[in-house]
């Protein structure tokens, strides 16, 4: 199922005049039974909605206040996030005669005509505020809040990502969390501004358009919408002409495919980095440690430490979280084993939450090899965004390459590389005589009938990559070194490199340890010395959490140290 969640807006959309038909109730009931989740997106005050909206429990959550507060129908707890209005503020409206003046948790809203005087009151007091224009009304909200973040925030309670979520919406106010998910979509009755940034407009109005929405939803998951939302796709490189290529990021898989030291790695890091920017989740399965640098990735294990299936079920339930699984601390002819567990119990995740949106497979020679029996039978029938990387596709099980639809050939000889996959799958590929190697693009053939190989310059990542910094791990930082003095200056415990860090911090007192990360020192050499913000950010978070305790944060810290960089044993 590729769409698991309904965010609708209420005035205009959902209902009209006060009122939510009895055929829009049942076809919230039917979403529900679809196995789908609904979300109310609402710039009501919560108690004005509740006394009109009798039908506000067949949603999970609602958001309401335009985005300031988050009601849990079922349990009914509230929670408001942003702090209630200023008084002045309210003071100084009702002062100008600005009515009817509506005071929420966190909102104040007026009619649109008294627009200016709620300007002229904001820029006077000089508060950080915003107003917001819905049709006929002017809302005003603290700085940063609204449908958006309101919406983001209900998605990461009920453990899902933007991009599960079609939004459905008629005015202006809508735009901010219409922009926010996957596939937005206006009713006929939309303001022209929220058709146009619409995917789909319903040929019905208000609470018929929703009907509409919501019965394609079930029949087809809006299947005619795939890879049309321009917006979504992943950027790959150029052709020769100059036009790009580009990846639609759902029903698609990847092979990454050339002799070793090519590139490969380097290609999917920025494939990766380029997912990653459009909030897409990404698990990486990686047996070497190649990818665990990468920015806004969090990796788990190394050469000391085996990573658990739990582990890495329990750090991805977090949409915003995206995963290197190490496999370092597992033995070579261990790792099929472990890969054989984990992908179920990913597939398992993928059904319920839609998440990772995007599993790497590096050495995939390595996990799944052609010898290796039980591919078949552990693999899902369909597997889908998936980027494999290998050497040779000829050393990879022929069950995991047979959904491959796109292969991205590195190297100096990329017919042969093409060559062995089609003899590993059957699929019929045809050489181009004019096509040649050359030297900073790669060769990309699309499992498309009449699709032939062509050259593409590959985009490479962003970030720098960091494998092995001998002068930081082992080497003498002099005058940088660290020195572990403690609050009362007790101590004078030099070290000139990560190693001897990393060895001083597992044997220094707590006092003097505690002393070191509440004054934010780690980060601070991290940042300035071993000059590495990656590694100096992820520590500064663990210097500011108060939640952990203090051998808890020695054994992060040195995981962090050990994974951006190949300590000796």
């Amino acid at each position: 199922m590729r769409y698991l969640a309904l965010a609708t807006d209420y005035d205009g959309t959902l209902a009209s005049n006060d009122e939510v038909s009895e055929a829009t109730v049942r076809a919230l009931q039917r979403l529900r039974v679809s196995g789908r989740r609904s979300i109310l997106v609402t710039g009501r005050r919560l108690e004005d909605l509740l006394a009109v909206c009798s039908c506000v429990h067949l949603f999970d959550l609602v958001v309401a206040e335009n985005g300031a507060v988050v009601y849990n129908p079922g349990s009914r707890e509230e929670t408001q996030l942003a702090d209630p209005p200023a008084r002045l503020l309210v003071q100084s409206l009702q002062a100008r005669g600005v009515a009817p003046l509506e005071i929420g948790q966190v909102l104040v809203a007026t009619h649109a005509p008294h627009r200016a005087a709620v300007q002229d009151v904001i820029w006077e007091l000089g508060l950080e505020a915003q107003v917001i224009s819905n049709r006929n009304a002017v809302m005003v909200l603290p700085a940063g809040i609204n449908k958006a973040t309101g919406l983001e925030y209900a998605l990461r309670e009920m453990g899902l990502s933007r991009h599960e979520v079609v939004g459905i919406g008629d005015a202006e106010n809508d735009h901010s969390f219409l922009s926010r998910c996957e596939c937005a979509v206006a009713v006929a009755n939309a303001a022209p501004s929220t058709k146009q940034i619409a995917a789909l407009v319903t040929a019905a109005e208000n609470g018929n358009g929703v009907i509409e929405l919501i019965d394609q939803l079930i029949a087809d998951d809006l299947h005619g919408l795939e890879g049309s939302l321009s917006q979504n796709l992943i950027f790959l490189g150029e052709r020769i002409d100059g036009t790009a290529l580009q990846l639609p990021p759902y029903g698609h898989n990847l092979l990454v495919a050339g002799p070793s030291g090519c590139g490969k790695s380097t290609l999917t890091a920025g494939i990766i980095e380029r997912l990653i920017e459009k909030n897409y989740q990404v698990c990486i399965v990686d047996p070497e440690g190649d990818y665990g640098t990468l920015r806004d990735v969090v990796a788990l294990g190394n050469q000391w430490r085996a990573p658990s299936i739990a582990e890495v079920l329990a750090i991805l339930r977090d949409p915003k979280i995206n995963l290197s699984v190490n496999l370092l601390g597992i033995p070579l002819d261990d790792r099929p084993a472990f890969f054989a567990q984990l992908v179920p119990n990913l597939q398992a995740m993928r059904a319920r939450t839609g998440r990772p949106h995007w599993l790497i497979v590096d050495e995939a020679h390595h996990l799944l090899p052609a010898s290796w029996g039980h591919a078949a039978s552990v693999l899902p029938q369909q597997l889908h965004e998936t980027i494999l990387v290998t050497v040779h596709p000829d050393h990879v099980a022929p069950a995991i390459l047979a959904p491959i639809d796109i292969v991205v050939a590195i190297g100096h000889s990329p017919e042969k590389t093409l060559e062995e996959f089609a003899r590993v799958t059957g699929k019929a590929i045809a050489w181009p005589a004019a096509l040649a190697y050359q030297a900073g693009r790669v060769v990309v053939w699309q499992d498309e009938e009449g699709q032939a190989p062509f050259s593409m310059r590959a985009r490479p990542g962003r970030a720098e990559r960091i494998r092995h910094h001998r002068k930081y791990a082992e080497g003498n930082l002099r005058w940088h070194s660290f020195y572990f003095r403690g609050p009362d200056n007790h101590h004078n415990l030099k070290a000139q490199n990560l190693v001897v860090f990393c060895q001083i911090a597992q044997g220094i007192d707590e006092s003097t340890w505690m002393y070191h990360l509440r004054r934010g020192d780690y980060s601070r050499w991290f940042r300035h010395a071993i000059k590495d913000d990656h590694l100096a950010d992820e520590t500064e978070r663990l210097e500011h959490r108060a939640d952990l305790e203090p051998w808890q944060t020695r054994q992060m810290i040195e995981e962090l140290v050990q994974t951006r960089y190949t300590l000796p044993e």
